[in-house]
Order: C-alpha cells, then sequence, then structure tokens
C-alpha cells in the first residue's frame, strides 16, 4: 500500500473521566465539551516533527509529547504491515483544548488524536486494537500504561476495560439523564504524582467494596439508573489516597451532596472534581456550590454542567 503525499488529516478527541468513581483503571466515561486536535501530514524530516505542542509547558521533543509518541507507534506498526510512506517523516500540529494535569484525559486525548490522524495518514490500515495499542505506548511513557481514559476518548460514552493483554473493551450503555458537573481548581496534579500515592497493600474488605461498586456501576448502566450509578461511586481505594493532594476538594464534594448530587468523586488522577446528577437545573445547583466552596477556600476554579461525549475521536482529511 502506498498512501498520497499531500494528504493531510486532522483527529479531533473529547476529554474523560478515568478512574470513574471506584473504577481504578478500568471505567472511564468520554465527556462533552473540550476536545484536543492533530493535525498530521507527511513531512521531509525523518521520525515524527511536532510543530507545534499545543501548549507552551508541552514538549516539542517528539519522544516526550503524548501524540508524537503514538504516531510513532503508529508509523513503526504501519511499517510491519507493509505500507510504504511517501515521505520520510510526519508532522504534527497539535490544538490543546483539554487542561494540563487536570484529571480530564488530556494526555490521552493527544495521544489518541495523533494516533488516528497518523493511522489515517496510512490509509487506516491498523484497525481499533492495533491503534489503542499505538497509545498505550504514549500513555505508558507519559503517565501509565492504562485503557481507562484512551478507550473512552477513541470511542466515545462510558467504557469498561475487561483486560489489556489482550486488550478487550466492554462499551456500556449510557443512561440517558445522566448528568456530569465538573470543577477544576486552578491546580496542577501529574499522573504519575497521584499514582504514587496509590496504596501498595489495600485490605480485602476495600477490595471487595470496589467490586460490588464496579458491578454497581455496570448494571446502573444497563438499567439506565442514574440514582445507583451515583450511590457506586464510593471509591475508597483512590480518593482517600488522593484528596489530601487536592486542596478544597472534599469541601467541594460535601458542598456537591448537600445541593443534591447523586455521587462526587475525584475524575481522573486530579485535581478536576466530578458530581453527578439525573436533572439539569440540579446539576447546575451543585456547580454553583462546589465553585463556592473552593472560592470560600480561595481557591480559583471552573465550573461546567456537561454530559457523555457518545462521538468519541473523529477524523476528516484537509
Amino acid at each position: 500500500m502506498v498512501t498520497e503525499r499531500h494528504a493531510r488529516f486532522v483527529a479531533s478527541t473529547p476529554g474523560s473521566i478515568g478512574n470513574l468513581g471506584p473504577g481504578l483503571d478500568v471505567v472511564g466515561c468520554a465527556i462533552a465539551g473540550l476536545r484536543d486536535e492533530v493535525v498530521a501530514e507527511w513531512w521531509d524530516a525523518p521520525g515524527v516533527t511536532v510543530l507545534d505542542p499545543g501548549h507552551a509547558d508541552l514538549p516539542r521533543a517528539a519522544t516526550r509529547h503524548a501524540a508524537a509518541i503514538a504516531s510513532a507507534a503508529v508509523s513503526f506498526a504501519a511499517g510491519r504491515h507493509g505500507v510504504v510512506a511517501p515521505a520520510p517523516g510526519i508532522a504534527l500540529t497539535v490544538r490543546k483544548g483539554l487542561p494540563l494535569s487536570g484529571g480530564q484525559g488530556g494526555s490521552a486525548a493527544s495521544a489518541v488524536a495523533g494516533a488516528v490522524a497518523t493511522n489515517a495518514l496510512y490509509g487506516d490500515v491498523l484497525d481499533v486494537n492495533a491503534v489503542l495499542e499505538c497509545c498505550l505506548v504514549a500513555e505508558a511513557k507519559v503517565a501509565a500504561r492504562h485503557l481507562d481514559n484512551i478507550a473512552p476518548a477513541l470511542f466515545g460514552g462510558i467504557t469498561l476495560i475487561r483486560c489489556i493483554d489482550p486488550i478487550d473493551i466492554i462499551r456500556l450503555p449510557v443512561p440517558a439523564k445522566l448528568r456530569i458537573i465538573l470543577v477544576h481548581p486552578a491546580q496542577r496534579l501529574s499522573t504519575s504524582m497521584a499514582r504514587r500515592a496509590l496504596p501498595k497493600l489495600v485490605p480485602l474488605s476495600d477490595v471487595t467494596h470496589q467490586l460490588a461498586q464496579v458491578g454497581a456501576m455496570i448494571a446502573a448502566c444497563y438499567t439506565n439508573d442514574v440514582g445507583l450509578l451515583g450511590r457506586a461511586i464510593d471509591d475508597r481505594i483512590a480518593e482517600p489516597a488522593r484528596a489530601p493532594m487536592i486542596p478544597g476538594f472534599m469541601e467541594a464534594k460535601r458542598a456537591a451532596m448537600a445541593a443534591g448530587a447523586l455521587g462526587a468523586s475525584i475524575s481522573g488522577a486530579g485535581p478536576t472534581a466530578f458530581a453527578l446528577s439525573d436533572d439539569a437545573d440540579v446539576a447546575q445547583r451543585i456547580a454553583r456550590a462546589m465553585s463556592e466552596a473552593y472560592s470560600v477556600l480561595g481557591i480559583e476554579c471552573t465550573a461546567t454542567v456537561t454530559e457523555v461525549d457518545v462521538e468519541g475521536t473523529t477524523v476528516r482529511r484537509l
């Protein structure tokens, strides 16, 4: 297979909530709103060139940028499929819409957009599992090797990661009335730092509790029961370990529950907090209450009422 020299593609990828409640590394959902975009085109310099990293604080080095690492992995895999590239390399232009180290799946979104745009350049030679493998290469280098952000970012919706080796993703039904409140304080928390805070040993009672809650989350999705989904957002492993690293989170969570939230927790590695509701007006009230809780502590934040993004990553030719 030979691809076109002057082809250019742009992929657009939503943010996501990884570690959805008790679903540490196994349940995530895509979030409507802010997105990362990556434009991929053939380039005369070998390898992957990052023309624009998308943010002044992101590296231009292709070996350190999530989109570029995933792009390079796709190129390698495409070569193994016998695709003949029409140029020595690929150039990427990243448009970063998601916050850095914000707990909204930013690195995963960049990796997915980079992989999908590059795969389009190669004529979509890789299937979805192969694309996921390439994204995992990037996440392993910049965050950790998990799919709970990558899978929903690619597919949209709510996903269960049954297994990584081999990859087995289950796409879950999205409860019809589900509303999600995201509150992002003016803080950054790297995934690597947040993962180091996780306990190395977990009591059996906490493990069984987590298993029960993840099971309840799956049941809630299939029965369209937002109330049950909210009750199942009861994380006894990651949230207790990470909450002390996020000033104001516990106050915001208490404010959310008092305002009528069905459940609330840390989005991904944090510092973004999320809450759930099945009513648009109540969701706005929850957003205000959480914002006020941060404000009382002198912490600036942005609050958004949104929903699950069911579209996932899109790609088009420029």
